[in-house]
């Protein structure tokens, strides 16, 4: 009796982040029978298949994020004529900080089978090793390099009581770091991973200030994946500190609205509790 046809459907594959062994047996066959293997790196997932037996025979195209939109259309037509699509990022599970959520929604949308193939989670790994609750959690990719929408970000995390998962460049690293300390404070928790699942992995855990400290000792390489501890439940603080802190603000050059918006994220107090003491200070 023969084997049925796989059917005409997105696969994404999750593929190792690390460690080669660690592609599933279903990765490999879905890799090994698929009609085409569409991948964010064609050399990377080249040296994959190579590694695992799994002849590439003109089935590789790069689908990336430069030219994901354009993909999209010419994957969803490869379906639409019977094609089984495999789709591979460079390390990880496509979509999740990686191209591939444009060709998921776009076979969505034209009623086309998307199946996934679970695979290794960088943010997973790094989570479980930081030591941190893991019951819940906030993921939020690679922050924004710079500007209004980075100092955003590190305002929203210093209350955020979950844990966050960021990833980072190794150029980069130490600059988020050191601007996590400034934000939430020196003396918050974090778990500092790189080169997970590889012969040299290394989690290091700390304070915000000590973090700076280690990579300053170490030169950074490979992808970086940061936990940053969640923060502390608040605490209501009173009016004489919130008060204090009000006239420390103005004091520094702050104008009113300013210095309300800075004690409203320092104190974690309402606007409103906030807004009213400082009318009963003298401009």
């Amino acid at each position: 009796m023969t084997e049925p046809a796989a059917r005409a459907a997105l696969v994404l594959v999750g593929t190792p982040i690390g460690n080669l062994g660690d592609l599933t047996p279903r990765a490999v066959d879905e890799l090994r029978d698929a009609t085409i293997i569409a991948a964010e790196d064609t050399r990377r997932t080249r040296q994959l298949l190579t590694h695992s037996g799994i002849p590439a025979a003109g089935r590789l195209r790069a689908v990336h994020a430069h030219n994901e939109r354009e993909g999209a259309e010419w994957v969803t037509r490869a379906i639409v004529d019977g094609a089984r699509v495999v789709y591979a990022t460079d390390a990880g599970m496509p979509g999740i900080s990686d191209p591939g959520a444009h060709l998921v929604r776009a076979c969505l949308d034209a009623g086309l089978p998307v199946e996934v193939v679970p695979g290794p989670s960088a943010v997973l790994t790094a989570l479980v090793l930081s030591g941190f609750p893991t019951d819940r959690f906030v993921f939020e990719g690679f922050p924004p390099r710079k500007g209004v929408a980075r100092r955003e970000l590190f305002e929203q995390l210093v209350h955020e009581m979950r844990p966050v998962v960021l990833f980072e460049a190794p150029s980069r690293v130490a600059a988020t770091l050191r601007d996590l300390a400034a934000a939430c404070g020196p003396l918050r928790e974090v778990a500092v991973a790189r080169e997970l699942t590889k012969l040299h992995e290394e989690v290091w855990r700390g304070t915000l200030a000590a973090a700076g400290d280690h990579l300053a000792e170490v030169a950074p390489r490979g992808e970086y994946v940061v936990v940053l501890e969640g923060a502390p439940p608040p605490t209501e603080a009173d009016d004489e500190a919130i008060l204090a802190a009000l006239h420390m603000a103005l004091q520094g050059g702050d104008d009113r609205r300013t210095a309300i918006a800075t004690v409203m994220s320092r104190t974690g107090a309402s606007k409103r509790r906030v807004y009213d003491l400082a009318l009963t200070i003298p401009r």
